[in-house]
């Protein structure tokens, strides 16, 4: 079976180690585990502020590095989704204490004080994780004294339990191809975001969540939850009537009916792919 070029990490003059004898490349290397320091991290398919963006890493979200250049970029892959890509070195080190909490607000900041008239030192998107060392009154204190409003985080073991309800908060947000924050998102973002607050595993694109997710249905059966798949795009079911989902069209996350959101579609040449359901 060939491997996906975007969940591992290969390239013809360097690979991981334990691709040794599944992929050619001229030297195989160890990678060093770092952790996301900043708010979010963009990882782009080439070492430049100008490369596509790929997908973005979160506060707190671990990832293998096998590569760092002298221009201030890192090559690695990340744990959460496998995505593999160069993110800049500045938002990385080593990891520190394991996370407790995880950011339930579409974006909240880490104050350098107890007092939310100070100037923020980041800010962090929802599904970010942060390790309190320990809790105040109003905030939780991060080992580098770093304070986070208690009322936007939750217990990394709590979970949301209604994915279309964390799809609907994000209404509004600008569609951003590779983006996964309230800052901006794209189709298979929304639905990566969302799941995961959910405890549910994800992968990062559409058709990679058309291959690994649920069980197929038929469209006529469509109820809350389900994720609808067209080529290169996926949406959320609110109901039978209606879609929530990132998209360039509105350019934003939108909820929109589902016949028009068909029709609209089929006029630039695509069709439904498929449904799928998360659960019986």
């Amino acid at each position: 079976m060939a491997l996906d070029p975007r969940t591992t990490p290969a390239r013809p003059d360097l690979a991981a180690a334990h691709l040794r004898g599944r992929v050619a490349a001229l030297r195989f290397v160890e990678g060093i585990e770092q952790e996301v320091i900043v708010g979010q991290a963009p990882l782009r398919a080439e070492p430049t502020h100008g490369a596509p963006l790929l997908t973005e890493a979160l506060h707190g979200e671990r990832l293998t590095i096998y590569e760092s250049n002298e221009e201030g970029w890192a090559w690695g892959q990340l744990a959460q989704d496998r995505y593999v890509g160069w993110l800049p070195a500045a938002a990385l080190l080593a990891p520190g204490p394991e996370p407790t909490h995880r950011v339930v607000a579409l974006r909240t900041f880490i104050f350098p004080g107890p007092s939310i008239k100070l100037p923020p030192l980041d800010a962090l998107p929802f599904g970010a994780r942060v390790a309190a060392a320990r809790i105040g009154s109003d905030f939780a204190i991060l080992p580098a004294g770093g304070h986070v409003p208690l009322r936007h985080l939750a217990p990394l073991s709590s979970c949301e339990t209604d994915h279309v309800a964390v799809a609907e908060r994000f209404v509004g947000t600008p569609y951003l191809w590779g983006g996964k924050t309230s800052l901006g998102l794209d189709c298979s973002g929304l639905v990566q975001v969302a799941l995961s607050a959910c405890g549910i595993s994800c992968p990062r694109d559409s058709d990679m969540q058309e291959s690994a997710l649920g069980t197929p249905v038929p469209l006529s059966e469509l109820r809350r939850g389900d994720l609808v798949f067209w080529k290169g795009h996926v949406a959320i079911a609110r109901n039978a009537h209606s879609l929530i989902h990132a998209n360039a069209f509105h350019m934003a996350v939108a909820i929109e009916p589902l016949t028009e959101a068909i029709a609209r579609i089929r006029e630039t040449g695509s069709e439904v792919t498929g449904v799928r359901r998360l659960s019986g």
